[in-house]
């Protein structure tokens, strides 16, 4: 990891987290500290809980990626967030470097996106095939690092992979992301694809709530 998690905003019902690029979102095989856990944790000293507590992973970051996480504190708020992810009115915004500046500075990508067989790895696709789903997302170019792209992106659907596979499939790898494109392994493991603002109307305040942090400041993200 490159830098610890951090508390970006909390209140009685939500808690919004900084995960560390490389580390898991929940815990998988290979048994490192995941941001659900080490959230946990940090509430149980915070508060000095003894007993059970409730915590809700309301979505996920891929392991490689870093940036902003919502959880819920309580029951009553997971189920209204759960709600409003499934009804897509969570507005999310992620940075992505990528390998190669797109042909189009700003454009919608429109493709249906299926799992390979025994693989975590997906694929793009132009027409719907069997097992597939549809995955949109809306970008444009920040500025250019060189011969890189730095892009905001804003996914209009929550699929698997599917910012990552998505610009891989019009030639732009994002930096790092060797899983879907030609690039090289960034020095710490991540690749360079920030969720940096999420915004939604509080589950329990009703009101309309932002949350984002700053881009990376170091030479990974710079173009050293």
């Amino acid at each position: 990891m490159t830098y610890k998690p951090l508390i970006v905003a909390e209140d009685n019902h939500l808690i919004v987290v900084n995960k560390p690029f490389g580390m898991p979102s929940q815990g998988d095989i290979s048994g490192d500290l995941c941001l659900f856990d080490w959230t946990k944790n940090y509430i149980k000293e915070k508060y000095n809980k003894s007993g059970a507590i409730y915590l809700g992973l309301l979505h996920r970051l891929d392991r490689p990626t870093g940036g902003i996480l919502v959880m819920a504190k309580t029951s009553k708020a997971a189920s209204r967030m759960s709600k409003l992810f499934q009804e897509r009115k969570i507005q999310k915004t992620y940075y992505a470097l990528t390998e190669k500046i797109p042909s189009e500075h700003e454009a919608k990508l429109s493709h249906y996106v299926k799992k390979l067989k025994d693989k975590n790895i997906m694929r793009a696709y132009d027409k719907n095939v069997h097992g597939s789903k549809s995955a949109v997302l809306n970008y444009e170019l920040v500025k250019t690092i060189g011969g890189r792209a730095l892009l905001k992106v804003n996914p209009l659907t929550g699929r698997r992979h599917q910012i990552r596979v998505q610009l891989s499939s019009i030639g732009c790898t994002i930096k790092g992301d060797v899983k879907y494109g030609k690039s090289q392994f960034n020095a710490d493991k991540s690749i360079c694809l920030l969720a940096q603002k999420i915004e939604f109307v509080h589950p329990v305040r009703k009101e309309l709530v932002s949350y984002e942090i700053e881009l990376p400041n170091n030479e990974i993200w710079l173009g050293a």
